[in-house]
């Protein structure tokens, strides 16, 4: 372990305390008991972090490129180190089944060795000059160059690797960064932060603000230093942000209800398309941004399809997210649960079945299961965040087609087909920003682009396309005649 040390995030939270007229009870989704006392963090203390970022970017963005580089490597090394520990921070503050949060870990670790070879790689292009009338003579080239103070603003559902795909590619680049982490799950940023401080990085360059997300989120936006902000959330807030933020760059990561078409050529493959289904569906009890939420099977296998997934979906585990065995547990809020029961009723009002589940377990829901869901049903529209999945007979693949490009949002779909005609025609002709072929739409890899259309988003993630939304290009032109 890198020197010894033991990741904490008391001693940092205890200094923010100092300064913050107020705390809050940050609570177990699954106990009920209070994990630990954060302090409500004012705009006084926001501001404050701006200007210690803003100072901090003059020493991070002089840093040699593998230095940065190193920085990162050893901070995934400390992180991987105490897997065990951080994995068990994310199951007791997001409630995550420990297995996913271990999970999640180890993508966090991948993201962080991604972003350090990254931070090696950024470079510019030569330009011919004498391309254009009285260029001759000259050289010219592109540079890259950090922007400055970053302000993140994080989702509860990857409190850990949501936040390292904007820190990470911040650092790389040689930018500042503060995180305003979800209210609800604070405690792992500052984990990563803290690893990151004693991998080499300067104290202020990556700082923790927890508090009220509309407070201190205006602090961020009106800022002249902070420069961007890269925001994952609702719709309602992205706009708001956009419409607000000015000049500054800005990267949103919105809602989304993925889809997946499931053609009659994999009859003979149903057992492996059911059980990837079945886990993109219920993961993290569907608390994930890129959940497979709306599924088209093809009316020729329709029926050994849904048997099958609802056989599979009966035999997932409920119980402590600390358990190895658990596969679901409690929902975030009882907030969610409400709002979710609210769509599944619904739904069932307007003609839909419910297949299997459908009904509250302790403060979350039993895997649920719906066909024959009407489009204009707010579970088919919406994204509904929770272990729900509406699986509906299609007669053929431009059927689908249709069912899938009918949303508001455009984050991410799949399909399963043996047919290639039919899988690339499908893949060019689907309106989102990843189309996964043979595999469901909630697979993500931490280098690929990862980036929505429509009401899902703006701007790119995944560590080499966040880097370059994170720096101005600068063109150099030498005159050697002169």
């Amino acid at each position: 372990m890198e020197g010894d040390m033991m990741l904490q995030y008391q001693p940092y939270l205890d200094e923010l305390t100092k300064n913050a007229t107020e705390t809050y009870a940050l609570m177990n989704p699954h106990t009920k008991e209070e994990i630990v006392r954060v302090p409500e963090c004012s705009q006084g203390q926001m501001l404050k972090a701006v200007n210690l970022a803003s100072d901090a970017f003059e020493t991070v963005r002089s840093m040699p490129a593998h230095e940065r580089s190193d920085i990162l490597n050893r901070a995934s090394d400390i992180i991987a180190d105490q897997k065990q520990m951080v994995a068990e921070t994310i199951a007791q503050e997001a409630g995550k089944p420990i297995k996913y949060a271990l999970g999640e870990v180890d993508r966090t670790v991948q993201t962080l060795k991604f972003a350090s070879v990254e931070a090696r790689k950024l470079e510019g292009e030569s330009i011919p000059m004498d391309a254009a009338p009285n260029g001759a003579g000259r050289d010219a080239y592109t540079i890259y160059e950090p922007i400055g103070v970053i302000g993140a603003i994080t989702p509860f559902n990857f409190p850990l690797n949501l936040v390292v795909h904007k820190v990470g590619p911040a650092i790389a680049s040689g930018n500042t960064m503060i995180v305003k982490p979800a209210e609800k799950t604070p405690l792992s940023a500052i984990l990563l932060r803290e690893a990151l401080v004693e991998a080499g990085l300067p104290s202020d360059a990556y700082q923790v603000i927890p508090g009220d997300g509309k407070n201190l989120g205006e602090v961020l936006l009106n800022s002249d230093d902070v420069k961007k902000i890269t925001f994952t959330g609702s719709p309602r807030v992205g706009r708001d942000i956009k419409s607000q933020a000015g000049l500054k760059k800005v990267t949103l990561e919105l809602g989304n209800n993925s889809a997946l078409y499931v053609d009659k050529s994999m009859h003979d493959r149903l057992d492996d398309v059911v059980s990837k289904t079945v886990n993109g569906a219920f993961s993290y009890n569907g608390q994930v941004c890129i959940s497979t939420q709306r599924v088209y099977v093809h009316d020729d296998i329709f029926d050994s399809f849904l048997d099958q997934f609802v056989q599979e979906t009966e035999k997932l585990t409920f119980g402590d997210p600390l358990d190895n065995n658990t596969d679901l547990s409690n929902l975030i809020d009882e907030q969610s649960q409400e709002g979710l029961m609210e769509w599944i009723n619904e739904a069932k009002q307007l003609g839909a079945n419910i297949v299997t589940g459908g009904q509250k377990q302790e403060q979350g829901i039993e895997p649920t299961v719906l066909t024959d869901v009407p489009a204009d049903a707010k579970i088919s529209k919406e994204e509904a965040f929770g272990p729900v999945v509406i699986i509906n007979r299609v007669q053929s693949s431009d059927e689908a087609l249709h069912a899938i490009n009918d949303s508001q949002y455009g984050l991410s779909a799949g399909l399963f087909s043996n047919d290639m005609k039919q899988a690339i025609d499908m893949s060019h002709r689907i309106n989102v920003g990843q189309v996964l072929v043979n595999d469901v739409p909630t697979l993500r890899f931490d280098h690929m682009p990862y980036g929505g259309r429509k009401q899902s988003g703006y701007g790119y993630e995944g560590v080499k396309y966040a880097i370059h939304e994170m720096v101005n290009r600068k063109m150099i032109s030498l005159n050697y005649t002169f």
